[in-house]
């Protein structure tokens, strides 16, 4: 399978941002071993940060995939940016919501995960429709 010059470069970013994931962990197992005060002390801001991990994580392997099946149709390029806008806005809100070690409710940029969530839903949403349309499409033509 030819991959478009769109997929390609979209792939490249993401795969791109996966040592920024790793740095993520490295910094959540330093604040666990070393008991940093505002995180071990903290449940809200444990939590928030390994949610923003596990997303991220989970996201980036879900947009890859995602990206092989929109070059699979004859889609437009913004349906390739949902997944892709979610496993960056998600993990960035739940980071950012919590910034201070002494936070104990969310901030502003809990919203982050509201819009990621949108855009996450909205690009699978379309692509599982697109997917279904042309594999029903196929099967009329046989």
């Amino acid at each position: 399978m030819q991959l478009s010059n769109a997929t390609k470069l979209v792939s490249g970013i993401i795969l791109v941002t996966v040592p920024t994931i790793e740095f993520g962990g490295a910094f959540l197992l330093h604040m666990l071993k070393s008991s940093e005060h505002g995180y071990v002390d903290n449940p809200l801001r444990q939590n928030l940060f390994r949610a923003g991990h596990a997303h991220a994580g989970v996201l980036v392997i879900l947009s890859l995939i995602c990206q092989l099946l929109v070059d699979s149709l004859v889609l437009s390029d913004p349906v390739s940016l949902g997944v892709p806008c979610a496993a960056i806005l998600m993990p960035l809100g739940f980071f950012l919501s919590v910034v201070s070690p002494n936070s104990q409710k969310p901030n502003r940029w809990i919203a982050a995960v509201y819009v990621g969530a949108i855009c996450l839903a909205a690009g699978t949403l379309v692509l599982g429709i697109a997917l279904i349309h042309a594999a029903w499409a196929a099967s009329l033509i046989q």
